[in-house]
């Protein structure tokens, strides 16, 4: 008989995670509470770690059709000074693929489309209404009806409803310091200074995209719920960063101001003591909401589909969770305060620590290229467990 599964959730790692399943013969249900998955979002980096899932999920070669291959991305100070570069050909060399990026709402587009048509409802919101057990099924409320499944997958993000009902005790999520602004911008007609700049208690990143578009990125130290007080962030982009280096702010004057989002970060500071309850598995933010600042969110939900479609293929469903939980918390607790110790280092705001910051920041950027590469192999070098994926491993012919 098909095993049911019902997903809370279609973002990234809710759809992955239904197609990692459907793949493996299990009956899909996608609950979303959007009307629609219309193409909104930003820009997203795709590290080769998250490459290696989607080739388990057959998407990995169309997202590197989709994605723009931007050679060398410089760390700067706000002056336009280099501290440091890092060329994608040396992590490609390293790990088989470079970090590529692409439009958040392809990467949903090329998840979506591989599932069979109805598996994804919009307009529906969902809720847990008992989680189950070895013995009964967990039971999901939608549509104003209680069905059952055998399993049930929780990517219904940061302030997750499933994981205040299985975790009661967790603190939840706290406010980082951070609010970060998004957007993408048309094609500027001029090269763009790909990388990040660090300053005081603030960064921006410019990542280009397919079609002469860019990634625009900002982060800074501010208290939370702020507003631009006109609600023009672009002007408060321009306020905040306008006098940094110049092809930067050119960038920031191409931007539309309708089109600039704002979100302050939140992120689950306290690991969760499991990630998984009864028949419910806890995926992508709801399991371990993290910074913005290893460019791994949307990356560790990807590895967290793949992870729990694999372990449910050889065993009971509460036995699988349990295996989840043990390969996925480590390692999702690891990257979040690796998160978190970056952030540290961007928040610095007294000039003598981000002086010695810089100064650090420069001589790592005088090491080797491979073993200043080398050094990311614990986020880029994870591999997909007892999967034969579409593309080879790094070093292997291609």
């Amino acid at each position: 008989m098909q095993q049911k599964a019902v997903v809370i959730g279609a973002g990234i790692g809710g759809l992955a995670t239904a197609l990692a399943l459907h793949l493996r013969g299990w009956q899909v249900t996608v609950h979303e509470r959007a009307a629609s998955l219309d193409p909104v979002g930003s820009g997203l980096g795709i590290a080769p770690n998250a490459l290696r899932a989607l080739d388990v999920l057959g998407a990995g070669d169309e997202v590197r059709a989709l994605a723009e291959l931007h050679g060398e991305a410089a760390l700067r100070r706000p002056s336009g000074r280099r501290l440091a570069a890092a060329g994608q050909e040396a992590i490609a060399r390293a790990y088989g693929d470079p970090v590529v990026a692409v439009h958040r709402a392809d990467l949903v587009a090329a998840l979506h489309r591989r599932l069979p048509p109805g598996t994804v409802r919009t307009g529906s919101p969902a809720s847990l209404a008992d989680p189950g057990d070895a013995r009964r099924p967990a039971r999901v409320t939608a549509g104003g009806t209680e069905g059952e499944a055998d399993l049930v997958v929780a990517a219904d993000g940061l302030r997750s409803a499933a994981r205040a009902l299985l975790l009661p005790g967790h603190p939840g999520p706290r406010y980082s310091g951070f609010t970060t602004w998004r957007t993408v911008v048309p094609d500027p007609g001029r090269p763009v200074p790909a990388g990040e700049t660090w300053g005081r208690g603030a960064l921006t990143g410019v990542i280009p995209l397919t079609g002469g578009r860019v990634y625009l990125y900002a982060a800074a130290l501010t208290p939370p719920g702020g507003r631009a007080a006109d609600g023009d962030e672009r002007a408060e982009l321009l306020r905040r960063y306008g006098g940094w280096h110049r092809g930067l702010v050119d960038l920031l004057h191409s931007a539309d101001p309708a089109a600039v989002l704002r979100h302050d970060v939140w992120e689950l500071a306290d690991p969760l003591p499991a990630l998984h309850g009864g028949r419910v598995a806890l995926l992508g933010d709801a399991a371990h909401a993290m910074t913005p600042f290893q460019g791994q969110g949307a990356c560790q939900a990807l590895e967290d589909a793949v992870v729990l479609a694999h372990a449910l293929a050889g065993a009971d469903v509460t036995g699988a969770l349990a295996a989840y939980t043990a390969a996925r918390l480590p390692r999702t607790t690891a990257v979040t305060a690796g998160s978190r110790r970056v952030g540290r280092l961007v928040g610095l705001r007294a000039a003598p620590a981000v002086a010695l910051r810089d100064t650090l920041l420069a001589a790592a950027g005088r090491l080797p290229e491979r073993t200043a590469v080398r050094a990311a192999a614990s986020l880029l070098d994870w591999r997909p467990p007892a999967e034969r994926t579409a593309r080879p491993a790094a070093g292997q012919p291609r």
